[in-house]
């Protein structure tokens, strides 16, 4: 059972886990438990005063702005999406960077004609092509995007591009830049204005932390 000062920092196991906890270990935030192989959802930290919860990367944001966590780490293409509301969004923490790409054959032309588009972002697509003046039929997925002009399930993809090496494996090209991408400190507004006094300084050690030397 949580005390109830305690603060609790929302997190999503991949990539966003693997680049926050080297963050908050000079802040002497470690968790007790391995969360890459813990069953526990919620993980005590070597500060008692803060808690992990694991969720899944597309709940953080909801997690946090619904005051089941005071903060949290979510990428900025899941705060795009979801348009981020109830939160603040002080800081970039420069990790688990990528870039949102339209993508689809290498030859392929994103010219006037109406396309369809498979992506899991939808809202972002709509509001890309929207503010180009295009129209587009939009197809979601959640998973396996660049199979979709393969079989010809749709033109185009809107996904997040690495390397690009999954790209170009299935004979694909990123086409279009839509934004670059990386993950951000997200904190409940009710949570900042209560318990400002504990969270303010957390916030300015991890912003020093990645070099920001404060949040703003």
């Amino acid at each position: 059972m949580s005390r109830p000062e305690q603060i609790t920092l929302a997190l999503s196991k991949g990539r966003i886990l693997e680049q926050t906890l080297p963050l908050l270990k000079p802040l002497g935030i470690e968790p007790l438990e391995d969360p890459s192989s813990s069953r526990n959802l919620v993980l005590p930290t070597s500060d008692e005063r803060v808690r992990l919860i694991i969720v899944r990367a597309t709940d953080v944001p909801t997690y946090v702005a619904h005051g089941g966590a005071d903060l949290g780490v979510a990428g900025k293409d899941v705060l795009m999406e979801q348009g981020g509301h109830g939160l603040y969004e002080p800081l970039d923490l420069g990790i688990a960077r990528c870039r949102l790409m339209v993508a689809g054959p290498a030859d392929a032309r994103l010219d006037g004609q109406r396309v369809s588009v498979a992506t899991k972002f939808v809202n972002i697509t709509r509001r890309h092509f929207a503010a180009q003046g295009r129209q587009v039929d939009l197809i979601k997925l959640y998973g396996s995007m660049e199979l979709a002009p393969l079989v010809g399930l749709a033109d185009f993809i809107v996904d997040l591009v690495d390397t690009g090496n999954t790209l170009r494996a299935n004979g694909l090209a990123p086409l279009e830049h839509i934004a670059d991408i990386s993950s951000r400190l997200v904190v409940n507004k009710a949570s900042m204005k209560l318990r400002h006094d504990e969270l303010q300084p957390m916030l300015d050690r991890i912003a020093a932390a990645v070099g920001h030397g404060g949040n703003g």
